[in-house]
């Protein structure tokens, strides 16, 4: 049995772990897939580097409004994609190269599983051990049990990008954040897209007011179908597939519908690889969503306690499934792990998330349902103000009819409790609510105590705060409400 200082499984942010910090100690990065995790390989990253040029070509074709004649010539798929991974496939190689030529690094490219606490075994059958090992290996796509789910022309967000052409037909099965991304990438890029769904909204964890606007928005670029459940994937002619559907709806179990397809692509959610790395073997707890159980130190639980030496971060234990939230748990277990005596915990107060669709959506905080419930059940009441893009003044120069953004805030105090954005750049947009609620600045001091650039399109939240039924200026007491969190 090999035996190490730490054991790290998986090589997307919990390889950020390793700074000069971790140089006198003997190192094991294990990972059986591509080196560097899911954002930098399959997610995020290729992803929005596809979304980029989609947008570009959205906005060509609806430029006509605006008085000016572009037309969409042209794509070049094979080009966009070898771009795209000709810097990611390097970047991923560099990695595993620098990790390798590290005196005190070993690289095992290997799957493994756990056999006991802090124990391993690896695919070819090598056991391996340590005083502290980090859990880090993500997670995966779920695919339905249906017929033809092994299909060559069904895809999840891991291969669908490397196809050969840009295909002429595509059924999108899901309504999440990956599901939306796609659909707006191939359909824009000139793909007829099809975007089947089983639930009857779409971006059902959103604030319902952004997932009805964006419903209505995708449905002018392509087809929704709400409301039905995949059945199976059939092989056609000339390589082409056919999918199958459901309707749901009890009253009406017989309706079906059938699309013929060039790609179908299964975005159905993913799972955490809890299971494929068998860790219940290892002694620790497994959530009832499948999530590796942990403090808020990124502790790994055993009995509901935390398991000495063995922490865990991103995907195979945060429900969050977010980059910017696996590497803020990545710097708490690299603090942790030479800091015994003094643990720090990670922030999961303010995530914000986005989807990079058309049009793009930014969200932090609650929703105004769960800000609502959030008063009645602490005594006291919320303000909510909805701003729509077309209402500013850069908002007037795009013509927009799309974008909006609504804020959320407690109205005796201003705090700040959720903000949910639809519209141009989105993504950015949010972050400054992010940065006033994570520092407790108020809706008011927000609104008035700065220079908002006119006529930008950041004016947009600005004049959401104003229209806040808040205080002008109320500075919080953040100790006195980190009870009432």
């Amino acid at each position: 049995m090999r035996t190490f200082d730490l054991i790290i499984i998986g090589s997307g942010s919990g390889n950020s772990i390793l700074t000069e910090d971790y140089e006198g100690l003997d190192v094991a990065i294990v990972d059986g897939g591509t080196f560097g995790g899911t954002c930098l390989n399959v997610g995020c990253i290729p992803t929005k580097m596809y979304a980029y040029p989609a947008t570009l070509a959205r906005h060509a074709v609806e430029a006509g409004r605006l008085g000016v004649d572009a037309q969409l010539a042209g794509v070049d798929w094979r080009g966009m994609r070898d771009r795209i991974f000709g810097r990611i496939d390097a970047i991923s190689h560099g990695g595993l190269e620098y990790r390798k030529s590290l005196p005190n690094v070993t690289v095992v490219e290997e799957r493994v599983r756990f056999t006991g606490p802090r124990t391993l075994r690896t695919a070819s059958g090598d056991e391996l051990t340590a005083r502290q090992v980090v859990v880090a290996a993500g997670s995966r796509p779920v695919l339905p049990e249906v017929p033809g789910i092994d299909l060559p022309q069904v895809h999840t967000s891991d291969t669908v990008m490397r196809l050969e052409e840009l295909p002429r037909r595509v059924v999108v099965v899901g309504g999440g954040y990956i599901g939306a991304e796609f659909a707006h990438v191939f359909s824009s890029l000139g793909a007829k897209v099809t975007q089947v769904n089983r639930s009857h909204r779409i971006l059902r964890y959103h604030d319902p007011e952004i997932a009805e606007r964006f419903a209505r928005e995708a449905s002018r670029q392509w087809k929704l179908e709400m409301g039905w459940t995949l059945t199976g994937v059939e092989p056609a002619a000339d390589g082409e597939a056919a999918v199958s559907a459901t309707f749901c709806d009890p009253e009406d179990p017989e309706q079906t519908m059938r699309l013929p397809a060039d790609v179908v692509l299964v975005a159905t959610g993913r799972r955490p690889n809890t299971d494929v790395l068998d860790v219940a073997a290892g002694g620790l707890d497994v959530r009832e969503d499948g999530l590796l159980a942990v403090d808020e130190q990124q502790r790994a639980l055993s009995g509901g306690r935390p398991a000495e030496g063995v922490w865990a971060l991103g995907d195979i234990s945060s429900p969050y499934q977010l980059k910017h939230v696996a590497n803020a748990e990545a710097r708490t277990v690299q603090h942790n792990l030479l800091h015994p005596g003094d643990l720090r915990a990670t922030d999961h107060r303010f995530v914000p998330s986005a989807v990079f669709t058309s049009p793009q959506i930014a969200s932090v905080g609650m929703t105004q349902e769960e800000a609502e419930d959030w008063a009645l059940a602490h005594g006291t009441e919320v303000t909510v103000k909805v701003q729509e893009y077309g209402a500013t003044a850069y908002g007037w120069a795009m013509e927009d009819r799309t974008g909006l953004c609504k804020i959320i805030a407690e109205k005796g105090t201003g705090r700040l409790l959720g903000a949910h954005l639809i519209g141009e750049e989105a993504s950015v947009l949010i972050q400054p609510i992010v940065q006033a609620m994570s520092f407790g600045l108020d809706a008011g001091s927000m609104a008035r105590g700065q220079y908002w650039i006119h006529p930008a399109l950041s004016e947009v939240v600005e004049n959401a705060l104003l229209g806040l039924e808040v205080p002008e200026h109320s500075p919080l007491d953040a100790a006195a409400l980190a009870g009432r969190r």
